[in-house]
């Protein structure tokens, strides 16, 4: 239900620093200026939705985004609903189901040490894995290492 145009553009989620995440969407073509949109999610079918606590505003005060703190990852989908609401005018709902993992922007690798010996005309590089909140298997990382002479 609503007029076409009015629901919500380009939602994307990203995770970052472990377990934060922000969402972002774009306000529809056809909403008016006073249209307001409201962000619910969940990461089980089972559980009820629960409401954005910490919305993105534009400059009109309109909610464009919602920033989350301590997401969990696992193995878990998130569903996303966001309903918009206008005096006098339905606005048309947007869903989204979205893998966790996928979104999530790796911090980079900790503790990086060079070790250049002349004798060996060679360098040793050492790193731990990034910090993530559901990886167990550090084979599942592939690193890719830039050498630039300066």
């Amino acid at each position: 239900a609503g007029m076409n145009g009015t629901a919500i553009e380009n939602f994307v989620c990203i995770i970052f620093n472990v377990s934060f995440m922000n969402c972002t969407w774009h306000v529809g073509k056809t909403a008016s200026g006073d249209t307001q949109y409201f962000l619910y999610w969940k990461t089980s079918k089972k559980e009820d939705f629960t409401g954005c606590q910490n919305y993105i505003k534009d400059n009109r005060g309109r909610h464009t985004g919602c920033r989350f703190q301590n997401v969990t990852i696992e193995n878990k989908k998130a569903y996303f609903l966001v309903n918009g609401s206008r005096s006098g005018q339905n606005i048309q709902s947007y869903m989204k189901t979205i893998i966790l993992y996928r979104i999530e922007k790796l911090t980079p690798p900790l503790n990086v040490t060079v070790n250049c010996t002349e004798a060996s005309h060679g360098c040793e590089i050492r790193w731990q894995p990034p910090r993530t909140s559901h990886v167990k298997r550090h084979g599942c990382f592939k690193y890719e290492i830039v050498i630039e002479n300066k």
